[in-house]
């Protein structure tokens, strides 16, 4: 936990000082962009390579046919008062979309460097309702992230709206001191095709990460802390949120030094989740010093949750168990209601895998029923300890 907190102070003193520099930078150059009817890709990748501000007004909507291709930038402010929308051309999209090798996902719009802020109260429209309609039929179709942060070093993203995006909304990708503020995300389907897999964020192979003071209604994860992300910080967010690990044969995943705190969740499946995979040939890796403090859920159906048997047949699971290792966890000031009777469930794979497991101050009613706390193969730390019968103190039910 300490780690973590010095980790938000150095990253927010160093926030302050990039923002300070480019602001002065930018006023020695500015262009502002109107739309042009058709592809308005070529005028906006034209204009950051020439101007140090590039300014969207209110009034326009941005059309963004093929690809945005935006790395290798220094010193550059995106003024988006107005929209940019990604048209939703799914021919062009699946043959063109930047390819990312994780999770074989694909993306519109690859920006990177260093020094970048974004503001301006705009929006980024990533137009998902025709590839939610198509999903249905097409479950393989790669449909693209609406924005990656993309070996970038000192990001600021702050007061915009990201709607619609036909799978994550963002993925950090290779970063380092990046800065989500006051962010809205809206992913809402006109049909009976609901959006699927459009998460909040993806943090993978990045460090120091903060993502504060934003509200996120969507399909998925609020928050998905992927392999390799160090020093996060996740506070006052209305969402909903859940993690993953160890998913691929041959590789260590790590989850090091995350903190989420001051969340408000309703209506979701998962509160404050870490899951690991397991059976045969899955990766390896470690989640350690993870805190989840001052949560309150409202019908929730999984407040707090360790499956480290994730969407893994039982049997099988008990014959492969997790190659991930859950370590120094601290569920903290939980509250609210459920929407069944299982309120807490820490499902740990054998031989030690959990370890200082920490459950303190839980409040949590059950929706329906007699609230039951569930613990499989987890020996537990903290004053909540007693609510959990099963487990021992060899860490086994």
């Amino acid at each position: 936990m300490r780690l973590t907190l010095f980790a938000l102070a150095t990253l927010i003193a160093s926030t302050n000082a990039f923002i300070a520099s480019i602001t002065r930078h930018a006023e020695s150059a500015e262009c502002t962009l109107t739309a042009s009817g058709s592809d308005d890709a070529p005028q906006f990748l034209n204009a950051v390579q020439t101007c140090d501000t590039v300014v969207i007004p209110a009034s326009e909507t941005l059309e963004i046919q093929t690809r945005l291709n935006m790395t290798g930038l220094s010193n550059k402010n995106f003024n988006l008062q107005g929209t940019i929308r990604f048209k939703p051309d799914i021919d062009y999209w699946s043959g063109n979309a930047f390819f990312i090798p994780f999770q074989t996902q694909v993306t519109f719009w690859l920006l990177g460097g260093e020094n970048i802020v974004m503001n301006g109260g705009g929006t980024l429209d990533g137009a998902g309702q025709a590839w939610y309609d198509a999903f249905v039929s097409n479950s393989t179709l790669l449909r693209p992230i609406t924005m990656t942060i993309f070996q970038a070093e000192n990001v600021l993203i702050e007061n915009i709206r990201m709607i619609n995006s036909p799978e994550w909304h963002n993925l950090v990708n290779e970063g380092k001191n990046v800065v989500y503020s006051n962010i809205t995300i809206h992913a809402e389907s006109t049909s009976d095709n609901n959006p699927a897999n459009t998460d909040g964020w993806n943090v993978y192979r990045s460090d120091n990460v903060i993502i504060k003071d934003s509200n996120i209604v969507n399909g998925d994860d609020c928050v998905a802390f992927k392999p390799n992300a160090t020093n996060v910080v996740v506070s006052n967010l209305t969402c909903s949120g859940s993690q993953s690990l160890g998913q691929f044969a041959g590789m260590f995943d790590i989850v090091r030094n995350v903190s989420v705190v001051n969340i408000r969740m309703s209506n979701a499946k998962n509160g404050a989740r870490i899951k690991a995979w397991a059976g045969r040939n899955v990766g390896s890796g470690i989640v350690q010093n993870v805190t989840f403090k001052d949560f309150i859920v409202d019908n929730v159906d999984n407040p707090i949750v360790i499956d480290q048997c994730y969407e893994t047949d039982p049997d099988v699971c008990a014959e492969f168990p997790s190659n991930t290792f859950i370590q120094d966890i601290f569920f903290k000031n939980i509250s609210g209601r459920a929407s069944g009777s299982t309120v807490a469930d820490l499902a740990c794979s054998p031989d030690g895998r959990c370890s200082d497991i920490n459950v303190n101050d839980l409040e949590l009613s059950a929706g329906s029923g007699t609230a039951t706390f569930e613990c499989q193969n987890v020996e537990l730390e903290g004053n909540s300890a007693n609510l959990f019968p099963e487990c021992t103190e060899t860490g086994s039910n």
